[in-house]
């Protein structure tokens, strides 16, 4: 895989993006009118944070369950099921007067399907490009950065647009919005995709997930690039999480912003960086991920801050470093639940910060909180490149050639 224009050439590769592309959309502007709701309703950071990222909490106990699904259903038909159900999800929370545990309840189930999605999702990624592309795990790992800059455009675009939407109508009328493009998004996949079959034989259950994950986390390389893929990144969303309270009245903005900068850093890092350049590169982006959110323990303006989140967000293209390694270190037929483990752990690990996060900030502020997270994003990236240099230095050196 040698360009972006490869990859569109590439059978299915269009509407998965498309359908894709539909989902993020929905998320986002669903995100934002869900998080602006309850900080309205309970003037509260911690809660706010949690109903925008509170999903992602429910990724982890989805994985363990449900991710053998990843490889033995049929992709098409779950793809469009996972979109439908937060079709149905999403208007229900749009009714009024909803209690608040009814609406924490609906988003832990939201978190439990989709931590199917995205091992069904990147693992059909990984089959349509290494059917039709030259590239192996290099057209993945192109593939992979054309998503994330998709998922980087229709942020800003999304949040732009929820911003406004906000300003304009109510939350629920936004949330309703979201509903809509994830029925979408369940149509584009229903269309445009063709029929495969699993990847994998079995049926999908929780005893062949089990097997799986273990199989999956026994092996310390392997385990230590799904520790950098989870922890590092997913604490920095602990400071997004909380860009609600931090400026009620320019969180669109601030989310369009690290989206911008992660679009920037997919692009370098997708495109420009050399092989060899790129391998070493995933240390110092997760340090650049974290160190200018540890400004915000001045509380700058706005300006400022968005210029802070920007420059931060292009370390989000460490997290392509890190899943070309774990392809290159996973059996083909565990592709898509090994992408699946690691969206769920990520995915897991970012409700997990933001509920820390938005914790601290209650207690103190959510400037204060914001800088705290950050420095143990820094502390945990040290330590795992540590753990990964020790490993290397230990492991057996290749046998002599007779």
């Amino acid at each position: 895989m040698r360009s972006y224009q490869d990859l569109f050439r590439t059978p299915e590769f269009t509407p998965l993006f498309l359908s894709a592309a539909a989902q993020t959309m929905a998320q986002t502007v669903g995100g934002l009118a869900l998080g602006t709701l309850v900080y309205r309703a309970t003037d509260s950071p911690l809660l706010s944070a949690v109903s925008m990222f509170g999903p992602s909490l429910a990724q982890m106990l989805g994985a363990t369950l449900f991710l053998s699904g990843a490889d033995r259903l049929p992709p098409r038909r779950a793809l469009a099921g996972v979109s439908l159900a937060f079709a149905a999800g999403t208007a229900l929370l749009a009714l009024p007067g909803l209690p608040l545990g009814a609406l924490f309840a609906v988003i832990f189930v939201q978190g439990l399907v989709a931590s199917l999605g995205g091992g069904v999702r990147w693992g059909l990624l990984n089959e349509i490009l290494a059917d039709g592309a030259r590239g192996g795990n290099d057209g993945y790992l192109l593939g992979r950065s054309v998503f994330n800059m998709m998922s980087g455009l229709m942020q800003i675009t999304g949040y732009a647009a929820g911003g406004a939407l906000l300003a304009l109508l109510s939350p629920r009328a936004s949330l309703l919005l979201s509903a809509a493009l994830y029925a979408v998004a369940a149509a584009g996949a229903c269309l445009g995709l063709t029929r495969r079959p699993p990847r994998a034989t079995g049926r999908p259950s929780v005893a062949a997930t089990w097997r799986a994950n273990a199989r999956l986390l026994a092996d310390r390389p392997r385990r230590l690039t799904y520790l950098g893929l989870w922890l590092p990144n997913g604490l920095i969303v602990g400071c997004e999480s909380l860009y609600v309270s931090y400026a009620p009245g320019a969180a669109g903005t601030l989310f369009a912003c690290a989206a911008l900068g992660m679009l920037a850093g997919d692009v370098t890092v997708g495109r420009l960086l050399p092989p060899a350049v790129r391998r070493r590169a995933a240390t110092p982006l997760l340090l650049l991920l974290a160190v200018p959110y540890l400004a915000f323990a001045l509380h700058p303006p706005v300006p400022v801050a968005a210029c802070l989140v920007t420059l931060a967000s292009a370390g989000f293209g460490a997290s392509l470093v890190q899943q070309e390694r774990l392809m290159t270190l996973t059996p083909a037929e565990l592709s898509g639940h090994a992408l699946g483990l690691h969206s769920a752990g990520m995915l897991t690990m970012q409700g997990v910060s933001a509920s820390l996060a938005g914790a601290v900030a209650q207690g103190t502020s959510p400037a204060a909180a914001m800088a705290a997270t950050a420095g143990a994003s820094i502390a945990v990236t040290a330590t795992l490149a540590a753990a990964s240099r020790r490993t290397r230095a230990t492991a057996p050196s290749p046998a002599p050639a007779p």
